[in-house]
């Protein structure tokens, strides 16, 4: 067991802002709304809210494109609604983490503004300009939501490069005045009192490998190798983030990492290196992909290729790492729909998926909905999508090549992102009380039947399962510091695994399909007594663990000695 720190003790919930609460009827979640439910936070029992970002922003990327990073989007409200956000949520023993986007900003930011006046201007180094070659773009690269990741600048006649939107211009960590900007803006929150950061794509942050000097770029052939992230100075650029900033405050911090493996995130989150206290890596959210194609291209998902994924994960980052634990954030669909069954079995299988996540090693994140079970929409029409991703998507696919509309819908149905962007079902009456205005995005129409009203009064719910998972992280220590055992590796529908700790061992059992089929302790686990922990289902408190006859998606938790 490594160091015991709080953030790896605690449980942390995401809120999507524009889709929580909305205090005002203007259709748009908002601080004050969030300030409104910050005691059902408390009634669940989390310890930390990640916040997505409420700065100020054109709203090109819902947020992820920020045009100053030191005050409120006028929607959301104003900084001193930020403030009493703050103290509430500390009066109330939860912490407050807050997202980090540095790897780009929006290009109505004032360092953009500047950097596209004469070339000479100090700010034109924030960013990454390159001119044409051959009357054309310097790399083939594309951007995340398509396209080139180039776009052509008329007022300096160069290109800038956008990883993401063209709206959302990257800067040069290259550049050390950058940098000292960035820290003064980190600095600028944590003296306010927040507890710690999510950095958006953080290790993409470095690019200079892939940025050859003008002289190559007109010697005639593009520098066409693909971009990928964790550059040559990232771990550089953290190291110093951390000496300058993390170090002086007592804070968590997560980087969001696509493409890391395992091996790179011992890197990330060695806590001898003094970089990151965990990764978000998206390995087990490609497993219903087919392989080497874009996440539109679906297949389903195989039981053992997701216990191998996390299992690799979980042993890993034993004793030298950290992971943390998600199913579902504002990028990914929602789980019950994606990995469970959310028809017949929609409670049982969102509860399975809760436990089997929560009992593993590394720091759980519940997003808003999450806990009473809210599902994927189908909207009817393109029309009615506001995803940026999504939208370039169909109009990449049906409109330019041909694709089959119904094909290409049903992978945004499955895929978008907008599955967890539509508000947050509070309640049966009109727009799920999140707003007495037009909602921004319309509503899952089965809000009537899922909401968290609903959860709050039925104690079989998946609200009262997932506060029972945050309470038994706080009462065992073997949940939160045990290490991790995968068993009956080869079956086809049981993800089964054991937590030890001393003589302390934890079984978890879940039956992950809707048959019912049969657990069967391996006779290489002994013990003398057991006690249940949790399950979905009502059971016998005798139950034997050596066979065990499991129901549609059953799940288990054993505490044995």
């Amino acid at each position: 067991m490594k160091g015991k720190q709080w953030w790896k003790e605690s449980v942390i919930y995401q809120i999507y802002p524009r889709s929580f609460m909305d205090s005002n009827g203007d259709g748009i979640g908002d601080i004050r709304g969030i300030i409104s439910k910050l005691d059902y936070l408390k009634k669940l029992g989390v310890d930390v809210v990640w916040l997505s970002p409420v700065y100020k922003s054109p709203n090109d990327d819902n947020g992820y494109d920020i045009s100053n990073y030191e005050d409120i989007m006028d929607e959301f409200g104003t900084l001193k609604d930020w403030e009493e956000l703050l103290e509430e949520m500390h009066n109330r023993g939860i912490k407050l983490v807050m997202d980090l986007v540095v790897n780009h900003t929006s290009d109505e930011h004032q360092w953009f503004t500047e950097a596209r006046k004469p070339k000479d201007n100090p700010y034109r180094d924030y960013y990454i300009w390159r001119p044409p070659l051959n009357g054309k773009a310097p790399t083939d690269w594309t951007a995340v939501f398509g396209g080139s990741a180039w776009e052509y600048d008329d007022q300096t006649g160069e290109y800038y490069l956008h990883m993401f939107s063209k709206k959302q211009p990257d800067v040069n960590w290259e550049n050390p005045e950058l940098r000292d900007e960035i820290y003064k803006m980190m600095k600028f929150w944590l003296d306010k009192g927040v507890d710690g950061f999510r950095m958006d794509v953080i290790n993409m942050i470095s690019k200079k490998e892939f940025l050859a000097p003008y002289e190559d770029f007109i010697s005639g052939d593009p520098v066409n190798k693909e971009y990928e992230p964790n550059g040559e100075r990232v771990h550089d650029f953290l190291q110093e983030m951390n000496k300058e900033v993390l170090s002086e405050y007592d804070i968590m911090t997560v980087g969001e990492c696509p493409g890391v493996s395992p091996e790179q995130a011992e890197l990330y989150t060695g806590e001898d290196r003094k970089e990151l206290n965990m990764v978000f890596q998206f390995e087990h959210m490609s497993l219903d992909k087919q392989p080497g194609k874009q996440k539109w291209d679906l297949k389903p998902l195989d039981l053992k290729d997701l216990k191998a994924n996390l299992s690799k994960w979980q042993k890993q980052l034993e004793n030298k790492g950290w992971n943390s634990l998600y199913w579902n954030n504002h990028d990914q669909p929602r789980i019950v729909s994606r990995f469970g069954n959310d028809g017949e079995y929609r409670v049982e299988s969102a509860k399975m998926l809760g436990t089997l996540l929560h009992m593993m090693q590394g720091t759980p994140y519940i997003y808003q909905g999450e806990e009473i079970g809210m599902t994927n929409v189908r909207f009817s029409s393109i029309y009615d999508y506001n995803d940026i991703e999504s939208l370039n998507i169909y109009k990449e696919r049906v409109l330019e090549q041909s694709y089959d509309p119904n094909e290409v819908m049903e992978s945004i149905y499955t895929k978008g992102r907008d599955n967890a962007r539509t508000p947050m079902q509070w309640e049966s009456s009109a727009n799920a009380g999140f707003t007495a205005g037009t909602p921004w995005l319309q509503l899952n129409p089965n809000y009537p039947e899922i909401n968290a009203a609903k959860a709050l009064e039925d104690q079989n719910s998946i609200f009262y399962h997932y506060q029972k998972l945050i309470s038994l992280r706080k009462q065992h220590e073997i949940i939160v510091y045990g290490s991790y055992d995968l068993i009956l590796e080869d079956h086809d529908s049981i993800f089964a695994y054991t937590r030890t700790l001393g003589n302390e061992r934890l079984i978890i059992i879940n039956n992950f399909y809707e048959k019912e089929t049969r657990f069967e302790l391996p006779e290489d686990i002994q013990y003398t007594k057991a006690e249940l922990l949790i399950s979905n289902y009502p059971v016998n408190e005798d139950q034997s663990l050596a066979a065990i006859k499991l129901r549609p998606y059953e799940s288990l938790v054993f505490r044995c000695s």
